[in-house]
């Protein structure tokens, strides 16, 4: 099946690189796992969530959504936990996930959404309105798209209901997500299949950002030839485009008022792979350690470009892969690409 041998591709090539909502919906989610499972000094975990690969807020609330990657023998999942008690429930197959696809604004979209062949890869959400959500994921499997959703929580139950996809080239993995204020996105090719992360590993500039507005057809973005892009963020005003090249082990800044684009680099000092936006004019990323021992979370100031590891744990931690850091309060939650768990810690 697709799904398998892609799944079976991008656990091997990752691993080969990373070595060298509000109060009443809180109250009343019905959950599958309860509490935490173990600790590391200075890490607690919750289990059950397999390879969580990216995290995202639920606005303002006390929620996070994770996606799920599909590895052999495990299909994809969309969790939602619950800071406040460590609980979560997996989205995709539940009572409350239904389909009700709009074939006119997704017209290239051939066919439903497959519950039982696909791979939450990255994330993206926009808040229409206080407590719903469109949400864009980055998936793998019975096709290479983005699968987009509404997620409502005004009822105080999360309900997902898929509405179409925009079907993306199907040699290439696609990694990450944004969405842009037309209801677009832009998406980063962070390798072609068939070659896997031997561009990566080289440090040679095989990847892009495309962009797809409504209306309109997948595009690449000429100028963000990277080595490996993997995670992307957007600013509010929609200028600057922030990626993780995970091959060259920096995040770059790219300039969209700018014709041509231009672009600021910083280092980060381990292997970038997803951003997220944190304190104030702050970005987060997380990934392994370029000695392979361990991972480590990083802080990137958007404007100034300089770089400050906020936190990690080396390679006897039990959560390694790291893929992903969330800040909520004066905590960090970790996601990881491979494993069964996510964790969270005290920033530093």
């Amino acid at each position: 099946m697709i799904m398998f041998r892609k799944s079976a591709v991008l656990t091997f090539v990752i691993m080969t690189v990373l070595v060298g909502c509000v109060n009443d919906y809180s109250d009343s989610v019905a959950v599958e796992q309860s509490g935490i499972c173990d600790e590391d000094v200075g890490i607690t975990y919750i289990c059950g969530l397999m390879n969580a690969e990216d995290l995202l807020s639920l606005g303002d609330s006390e929620m996070i959504l994770t996606s799920g990657m599909s590895s052999e023998g495990v299909n994809g999942h969309l969790y939602i936990v619950n800071t406040r008690d460590d609980s979560w429930e997996d989205l995709v197959g539940s009572v409350n996930f239904s389909q009700d696809f709009d074939n006119t604004l997704y017209a290239a979209c051939s066919d439903q959404f497959s519950v039982d062949n696909f791979s939450a890869h990255g994330l993206a959400l926009k808040e229409i309105e206080p407590k719903f959500f469109d949400l864009y994921i980055t998936s793998h499997g019975a096709r290479e798209a983005i699968e987009i959703f509404n997620l409502d929580l005004r009822s105080g139950s999360a309900i997902l209901t898929w509405r179409g996809c925009v079907p993306l080239d199907e040699s290439i993995m696609h990694n990450s997500v944004a969405i842009l204020d037309d209801g677009g996105f832009v998406t980063t090719q962070f390798m072609v299949w068939a070659e896997g992360l031997a561009s990566a590993v080289t440090g040679e500039a095989k990847g892009s950002v495309v962009e797809w507005h409504p209306g309109g057809v997948p595009e690449t973005v000429l100028g963000t030839e990277l080595s490996a892009p993997n995670g992307i963020a957007i600013s509010d005003d929609q200028r600057y485009m922030f990626v993780a090249a995970l091959g060259a082990r920096e995040i770059v800044r790219f300039d969209l008022s700018q014709e041509p684009i231009t672009k600021t680099i910083v280092s980060t000092g381990s292997i970038p792979d997803n951003v997220r936006w944190g304190e104030p004019g702050k970005l987060l990323t997380a990934g392994g350690n370029i000695d392979g021992n361990g991972w480590s979370v990083v802080e990137v100031d958007a404007m100034g470009m300089g770089s400050v590891k906020v936190g990690g744990m080396d390679g006897s931690a039990k959560m390694q892969g790291i893929s992903s850091a969330l800040q909520i309060g004066d905590k960090i939650w970790v996601g990881t690409y491979n494993g069964d768990r996510i964790g969270y810690f005290t920033k530093q």
